[in-house]
């Protein structure tokens, strides 16, 4: 593990030079993804057989984090491309899963997904021995920079929900470029519209003789990509208060009208106070998430077969702690660390305010009481999450 955090950190110091002008640019980031792949980063997953890193998720989760500390749009697009380059071992056959991973590790390949449940579906008719998807997404993160574009969508006729894999570079999508939020500015998260894309039947993840055969495995997909979620939160938090302090050492003035008055502002109490606050959350937000870190991943990278309910719901309620904990600290920390740096960190060009901004806008992605609710319940009552899109 240790090797690959240390080869994220040197790509995330190269994004961290022009962070703040790329942020306010909002350009699409075809060369941050490029750097991503240059750096092997891409294709740390994949088998190692054809040229992957092949890494545990454990070590995944570290390296989202610390690209997220550079910059959160490229950590979630990182993140993301991990969640859905996963797609295939979570629903795929076995022969699918060895298909995709193959082609995406040797072609060392980018992935984003059109997959959002509040979203009418996508519908797919056939036609003959092929799928037929048409319909459109409000989200596609990755979009323009992706090589690969997960699809999800219902059989027209039935409920069977069907998920496949296809280039994103073909004339049935059409990426909109309408991302224009206050955060994550660079994740290509714009809406997208599908018309009439082909997938073979046989690529259809999951099915066999166009039927589907479940299990529990199938479901982790959701505790899977909260934990993404989670830790570029805890990466932007980290780079949020790494910036700030680094400020305070260099700018900071001490206030000289306090009675006991101090040289350096490294020396007033209510500065070393706020900080020594705001890290003692941080590191027990980093503790917690570590923790469902090693505990999702050795369920993702057991036999498929041997997972049950009761494991998966001790996991799923692991990540909806520390997804809570991380998104509170990580915006307290975004909006005290002005308090801490002062007055003049508020210009635009120290971009401060770019930490706060990005958590805020993706923490939305559903409501935090929920998670609330789910430790809750289990605390309470024994009760683990009901497996849905977002639990």
């Amino acid at each position: 593990m240790t090797d690959w955090i240390e080869r994220a950190r040197e790509a995330a110091a190269k994004l961290a030079v022009d962070a703040v002008e790329r942020d306010r640019r909002g350009e699409t980031p075809y060369q941050e993804v490029q750097l991503l792949k240059d750096a092997g980063l891409v294709t740390l997953l994949g088998p190692a057989e054809h040229g992957g890193g092949g890494q545990t998720w454990e070590t995944a989760y570290r390296v989202i984090r610390e690209i997220a500390r550079a910059d959160g749009s490229i950590g979630q697009l990182l993140g993301y491309h991990y969640l859905w380059a996963w797609a295939a071992r979570l629903v795929a056959t076995d022969a699918q899963v060895a298909a995709v991973e193959e082609l995406y590790t040797k072609e060392n390949l980018f992935f984003g997904g059109a997959v959002n449940p509040r979203d009418s579906d996508l519908t797919i008719t056939e036609d003959g021995d092929e799928l037929v998807y048409n319909g459109h997404k409000s989200f596609s993160t990755g979009s323009k920079v992706s090589d690969l574009t997960v699809l999800e969508g219902v059989l027209e006729g039935t409920e069977d929900h069907i998920f496949a894999i296809v280039p994103s570079r073909q004339e049935g999508i059409t990426f909109h470029d309408d991302w224009d939020n206050i955060g994550q500015r660079l994740t290509e998260s714009g809406s997208v519209t599908i018309s009439g894309v082909r997938v073979p039947w046989e690529s259809a993840a999951g099915y066999v003789d166009r039927e589907f055969r479940p299990l529990v495995y199938n479901t982790l997909n959701v505790p899977a990509i909260q934990l993404v979620f989670t830790n570029f939160y805890l990466g932007i938090a980290q780079g949020a208060l790494e910036t700030a302090l680094a400020y305070t050492r260099e700018r900071t003035r001490a206030w000289p009208y306090g009675g006991d008055d101090k040289q350096a502002a490294s020396e007033e109490w209510y500065i070393l106070d706020g900080y020594g606050d705001l890290q003692a959350k941080l590191w027990a937000a980093e503790a917690l998430v570590d923790r469902a870190g090693a505990a999702i991943s050795r369920v993702l990278h057991a036999p498929r077969e041997e997972l049950t309910p009761e494991a998966r719901g001790e996991v799923a309620v692991l990540i909806a702690a520390a997804k809570q904990r991380t998104v509170d600290t990580g915006l307290e920390i975004g909006t005290k660390i002005f308090e801490l740096t002062g007055a003049r960190a508020s210009a635009s060009k120290y971009g401060l305010d770019r930490f706060w901004r990005n958590l805020r806008t993706h923490s939305l992605h559903d409501p935090l009481p929920y998670k609330r609710r789910e430790v809750g319940e289990y605390a309470l009552l024994g009760a683990y999450p009901t497996p849905t899109w977002y639990t």
